[in-house]
């Protein structure tokens, strides 16, 4: 292939690499394939963030973004070949590309999701619940969240040229804030061309996307508190960026994932010939050989009981050497090449020092066979399984991260050793734990869940189904304490709130009505034109309330209602019994008898726009009904969120009183609305 010109696009152009430009080097070939790097205006790229990209972004909604960030995801998946035929040149096998190229989509797609189901659409997201900071309710407390107003700076890894971009990406703007993104230099080209796709679609907002192929120059320099920096690399590079003196100064929020030694731990239970072994010896197999090793969530420490060392390295000797190493485009390819030859001397070095405390028990660097491809001129290498008999006296196993196909053997002696030597790590992405016995999976969790993002358990009731030891999920916290960076990424909408500012405030219910979109009990009420089940999802006001008539609760009711539906309990039907609960003041009506009764006082009968009542959250019974009081409903129009072109959600607030004006029971309804 002809040498490729990576470009930055910075201030709304594309900008060529200069003179100062780095050569970048084919995985598979060794020859130079692309250059990237230059100077950049950085300053008008964070001006143009700041001053164009945020405030497009901030007018939209979540819910518009969500569906921006769908769109994207389609556009995408249309163009997934070529990001294919490029990424090969960067030794990922199609395997390889499925976890990159086709996980980095999906994980757009989750976050699109999540968006619409999850987040308001609206411009304020609520964080907890209402807290009560007065006696009669006037003055009142919520935690709401809202996009910062400066601009994400996105240093991202070689490994993952695409996944890793937008995986930071998605939750990014989906919370409304504009991002800078600066992938490794050494597999850059593959972000150029996702990041051209889309740019092209012509559904961001211009300013909200820019490309750094190269290096950042001062641009950590110039940031401030609105700012974010969310970094993926070497625990030595994240330090040096972490202590930049602007950075501390401004307290510029700096998210980190760096090295993990991870762990995986072989249960007790887990006998060779077992569904459970199996798994184990096919896990840590996959880990070692997809993507080379060159991932951060790899099994880097291998913990098994020491009566079975033997039996794992002998069956996992076995596996790793049906991985046919080659060139990756070549459909019988389970394993390519790392990066870069440079790489592949780190690995070969990290190695040797894991070697002065370990035995190489499977894979010789200086001895395997190479399909498709030149082995001197490619960055191959086989994987490589060491075995450390004396763990506890060993340091570098623990602390040394050879990122390859490198792993190391241990044993155990019991499962509190297990724990200590997975927790030697000094803190890690992910550790697993593969077990069939529930009581060792509350052990482990109790004892390494402290140092560790993750902890993955699998066992042969879920392993049809698991994702893998090495997959972060979108929904899930991807993280650690410790080595691992102490930072947190993906996770959902938690993952959407580190890039914004959660602020508490105070005032009366209806100062937070205004703020949140969401009716508070105690603001103010709108009467309705019309009952509110007559009216469709776009008429319907926050606030709209309508009150009921009162109805008289019997004791006819009361039997009848234990009758047909046979909740026969002693509260409802038994006089001395119910007088003896400290609860009741002798025989009280059924709660359900009392919902049952609210939807009859406040439903329209008629056919309408009210499609569907899909449930109801935080039902409480505050004060018993006797035979006799009588009840009424208030019915408030609380929250809306629009689900597709056709209905939307319509979250109710309901309130029972009785006769003395006294709440009996509380909860919130939901229906489906037409348009």
């Amino acid at each position: 292939m002809s040498l490729l010109d990576v470009k930055s696009f910075a201030a709304g152009a594309w900008i060529a690499p200069d003179d100062s430009a780095r050569m970048i080097a084919s995985a598979v070939t060794g020859e130079p394939i692309a250059r990237a790097g230059g100077a950049l205006p950085v300053q008008d790229m964070l001006d143009h963030a700041c001053n164009a990209g945020g405030p497009a972004l901030r007018k939209m909604t979540f819910h518009d973004r969500a569906r921006m960030l769908k769109a994207l995801s389609v556009e995408l998946g249309k163009h997934k070949q070529a990001l294919y035929d490029l990424s090969f040149e960067t030794g990922a096998t199609q395997s390889d590309h499925l976890i990159d190229i086709d996980g980095g989509i999906g994980t757009m797609f989750v976050f699109a999701s999540k968006g619409r189901r999850e987040m308001p659409d609206g411009h304020v997201y609520l964080d907890g619940a209402v807290e009560q900071l007065s006696r009669e309710g006037t003055f009142l407390g919520q935690h709401v969240c809202t996009p910062l107003q400066g601009v994400a700076v996105h240093i991202n890894a070689f490994n993952f040229p695409v996944w890793g971009m937008l995986e930071k990406l998605a939750p990014t703007l989906l919370a409304g804030v504009p991002a800078i993104v600066k992938p490794a230099t050494a597999t850059c080209y593959v972000t150029e061309l996702a990041v051209k796709i889309m740019l092209e679609s012509g559904l961001l907002p211009e300013g909200a996307l820019q490309l750094v192929a190269g290096g950042v120059g001062d641009m950590l320099d110039r940031l401030g508190c609105q700012d974010v920096v969310s970094f993926t690399g070497s625990a030595a590079t994240a330090l040096a960026l972490r202590s930049n003196d602007n950075i501390l100064r401004n307290s510029v929020r700096f998210v980190a994932e760096q090295d993990s030694l991870n762990a995986s731990i072989l249960g007790p239970d887990a006998e060779p010939g077992s569904p459970e072994f199996d798994l184990f010896v096919k896990e840590v197999s996959r880990e070692m050989t997809a993507k080379a090793g060159q991932k951060c969530t790899a099994i880097r420490r291998i913990l098994v009981p020491e009566a079975r060392q033997e039996a794992l390295i002998e069956a996992l000797s076995a596996r790793l050497a049906k991985t046919s190493i080659g060139d990756p485009r070549a459909e019988t390819t389970r394993m390519g090449a790392l990066v870069n030859n440079a790489q592949k001397a780190d690995v070969l070095q990290k190695a040797a020092l894991i070697g002065t405390e370990a035995e190489r028990v499977f894979g010789d660097p200086g001895a395997f066979e190479v399909q498709g491809a030149d082995a001197e001129k490619g960055a191959f290498l086989p994987p490589m399984l060491f075995h450390c008999a004396d763990p506890d006296a060993a340091a570098r196993v623990h602390d040394t991260e050879a990122f390859g196909p490198v792993s190391t053997v241990m044993g155990y002696r019991d499962l509190g050793h297990a724990i200590t030597l997975a927790n030697r790590g000094q803190g890690s992405l992910v550790a697993s734990l593969i077990t069939h016995d529930p009581a060792v999976a509350r052990e482990v969790v109790l004892g390494a869940g402290a140092f560790h993002g993750r902890i993955y358990i699998n066992d042969r009731d879920s392993m049809k189904e698991s994702t893998g030891h090495g997959s972060p999920l979108p929904h899930m916290v991807h993280g650690g304490p410790g080595r691992a960076g102490g930072g947190e990424e993906l996770g959902g909408v938690r993952g959407v709130k580190h890039y914004m500012q959660r602020t508490a405030i105070q005032g009366s219910p209806e100062m937070l009505t205004a703020i949140g979109g969401t009716w508070v009990p105690g603001a103010k009420e709108i009467e309705a034109p019309a009952h509110p089940f007559t009216r469709v999802f776009g008429d319907l006001q926050i606030g709209e309330t309508i009150h009921t008539a009162p109805r008289e609760v019997t004791l006819a009711d009361i039997e009848h209602f234990a009758d047909f539906t046979g909740d026969t309990f002693y509260a409802h039907m038994d006089e001395e019994a119910a007088a003896r609960n400290p609860f009741f003041p002798g025989r009280v009506a059924h709660g359900y008898l009392l919902l049952s009764f609210a939807a009859g006082m406040f439903v329209d009968p008629n056919e309408g726009p009210v499609l569907a009542n899909t449930g109801l959250d935080g039902l409480r019974f505050l004060q018993p009904v006797e035979a006799g009081d009588r009840i009424k409903v208030r019915l408030t129009v609380k929250k809306k969120t629009p689900r597709t072109e056709e209905y939307g959600e319509v979250r109710w607030h309901v309130t029972l009183t009785n006769q003395n004006g006294e709440q009996v029971a509380e909860y919130e309804l939901l229906t489906m609305n037409a348009y």
